[in-house]
Formats: C-alpha cells, sequence, structure tokens
C-alpha cells in the first residue's frame, strides 16, 4: 500500500501551497492518477484533493472567448451550448475520447495533464526513461505499435493521450496556471513537451503549479471543421492517428488553416509551416497533399508503428477535405464522412 498525506483545500492558494511539497500531486477526477496509483507508477507523498476549489464554471473572457475551468467536466465542456456553438472542434475532439462515464469525472485540467499510455511507463518491471531516467527506454526496439513517428528522441518515443488538446492546439488556446510566483498564461503551443534529454517532463509547469483554467479565443471556425480520430476500436480507444482541422474559407480560397495531429508524437503536433503552405489555395486535394508531405517531414518508424506514417498520410486530407466541406465527423456514427 502506498502511503501519502492527504488535503483537501477550498482556496487556489492554499492548494499551490499544499502542492508545493516534495512529491506532492494534485487529485481533480482521478481517472489517470488512481491508474498510476495501482500500477505503481505514482509514489506520492501528499496528494492534494482540488475538487473543492472554486473552479468548476465555463465563462466569457474580455476578449471574446471562453475560459474553461480547470474543474469543468468534459462532459459539462462538450455539452456546454456556448462551447457547442462556438467551439464544435472541441466538443467533437472530447465527445471522442474515453466513454461516457469517464467523462463525467475527468476534468479539463486534468485531461491535457494526463500521462502517457505507452506500455513500458505502466510497467514497472521493464525500462522507461520517463518513469525512471537513465533506464533506456523500451519501446525503442521493443513493442511499439501505439508509439510516435514525430518528434522522438533516442530516449523516449511514448505519445501524448489527449483528444481535447489536440483541438485546443488547433483553435491556439491558452492555459492559465497558478504557481507560488503568481499566475501565468502559457500559449497552448508551448504547453506540452517533446521528449528531447528529458523525457519524464510531459510539460512546461514549473514545480507545485496548478493549472486554474484554459481560455479559447474570440475565433472559433464554426463552419469548415473536423476531428478525425483513427483507432483499433470505434470507442474507447486511444488514437492511432488523430487530425483536428479548423479553416476558413472566403471566395472559394482558404484564408486560414490550423492542423493538429494526434496520436504520432509526444505533444499535439502543430506545423505552422503546413498551414502557410494552404493560405491562398483552393481547397483542393493537391493543396491538402501538399500540407500532408510538410507535416509529416521527418516521420519516423519504429517497426510495429510503420504502419502510422501512411495511415496519417491518407487521414491528413480526408480530414482537410471534411472540414473544407462542412461535413465534419460525426462521433456517434464512426462511418467516415
Amino acid at each position: 500500500m502506498i502511503r501519502f498525506d492527504y488535503a483537501r483545500p477550498t482556496e487556489v492558494s492554499d492548494a499551490v501551497r499544499e502542492g508545493a511539497a516534495e512529491q506532492a500531486t494534485y487529485l481533480a477526477g482521478g481517472t489517470n492518477l488512481v491508474d498510476l496509483l495501482k500500477e505503481n507508477v505514482a509514489r506520492p507523498t501528499r496528494v492534494v484533493d482540488i475538487g473543492r476549489l472554486p473552479l468548476a464554471e465555463i465563462g466569457e473572457t474580455e476578449s471574446g472567448g471562453l475560459r474553461l475551468g480547470a474543474l469543468v467536466t468534459n462532459s459539462e465542456t462538450a455539452y456546454d451550448s456556448r462551447v457547442q456553438e462556438r467551439y464544435p472542434l472541441l466538443s467533437s475532439a472530447i465527445l471522442a475520447g474515453a466513454t461516457a462515464q469517464l467523462r463525467n469525472a475527468a476534468t479539463n485540467g486534468g485531461n491535457i495533464n494526463q500521462r502517457t499510455r505507452c506500455y513500458y511507463f505502466y510497467d514497472v518491471a521493464t525500462p522507461c526513461n520517463k518513469r525512471n531516467p537513465g533506464q533506456g527506454c523500451g519501446a525503442i526496439g521493443g513493442v511499439n505499435r501505439i508509439h510516435a513517428i514525430l518528434g522522438t528522441s533516442p530516449h523516449c518515443i511514448a505519445t501524448h493521450p489527449s483528444d481535447m488538446a489536440v483541438a485546443l492546439a488547433a483553435l491556439q488556446a491558452e492555459v492559465r496556471v497558478t504557481g507560488s510566483d503568481g499566475e501565468r498564461v502559457i500559449p497552448f503551443a508551448d504547453y506540452h513537451r517533446l521528449p528531447g534529454e528529458e523525457p519524464w517532463r510531459d510539460n512546461t509547469l514549473k514545480p507545485g503549479e496548478l493549472v486554474t483554467a484554459i481560455d479559447l479565443p474570440a475565433e472559433r471556425f464554426t463552419q469548415n471543421f473536423t476531428y478525425l480520430k483513427l483507432r483499433d476500436r470505434l470507442s474507447y480507444a486511444f488514437a492511432l492517428v488523430s487530425v483536428a482541422v479548423a479553416m476558413r474559407i472566403e471566395d472559394g480560397r482558404i484564408a486560414e488553416a490550423r492542423i493538429a495531429l494526434g496520436g504520432v508524437a509526444h505533444k499535439p503536433w502543430r506545423r505552422l509551416e503546413a498551414e502557410e503552405v494552404l493560405v491562398g489555395r483552393a481547397p483542393d486535394r493537391a493543396a491538402f497533399d501538399a500540407a500532408t508531405e510538410v507535416l509529416l517531414d521527418g516521420a519516423r518508424g519504429h517497426g510495429a508503428n510503420d504502419f502510422k506514417i501512411p495511415m496519417a498520410r491518407k487521414a491528413i486530407p480526408r480530414a482537410l477535405e471534411q472540414a473544407a466541406a462542412g461535413t465534419p465527423q460525426s462521433q456517434t456514427d464512426k462511418r467516415l464522412a
């Protein structure tokens, strides 16, 4: 049994103070942390239950966007009328993930902070640099069907599992955090990390910092968008490759495009150069194929996951076609639109 101290603060300042303790961890919905505790991967000395903090509301921002409280559940977010009307890409991505029961418990802050589902990370009997720095990466040369093809390092080829995070990357959201040094805002593109030399660091949070909200910008992409998720099962499965597209078309030309990939890297994968390829062009297959090649430049498989490269090469233009046609992928009828 893992022994730990337990705290249940009601104010953010108290939670941050408790969370600053060595080997402390925050508990929200618990849909990931409880698994990590069961598998002996997480061994905190203090668990700070943030469930009573005043962070469970969705509200307007001064700039015309929405602020999603960190403790708002995924279900509440996906079905919120403002999110569905103004940010349908986000609603769709959330509904593509997990199950209704899990979405009812999982929180927005917890979703973007969930840890990889790499087999070796969860098996404490195997080497994993993310779990124990310096041990090596069992997935390199091992069982790696679900692993990354982009942004990897010699130390780690794990992927980030969130669907919600892929949509937030495409929407260029911002993450609001509070720590012992006060509040700060992190652009979503800078929130998650590639493994590099420090694969154990999933994001750019400082020790003890707490996510309080996620801000969505005023620009909404309500007409031309899609979230396409390819996976082993039609439900309750993590993405092998997923594609979030947000597009604006004016006078038959692409005025703006955002593309983010999931299931292929340690963070939601975007390349601005790929999006720039599309601007000013007609929304046709030639343009989509050109953007795809830029987006996947440098992709490399590790054996069992080699199939992800041709899969992504087909999924990206398919998602772009869905968005351009205004026929987003349904998350209830899983057949491709």
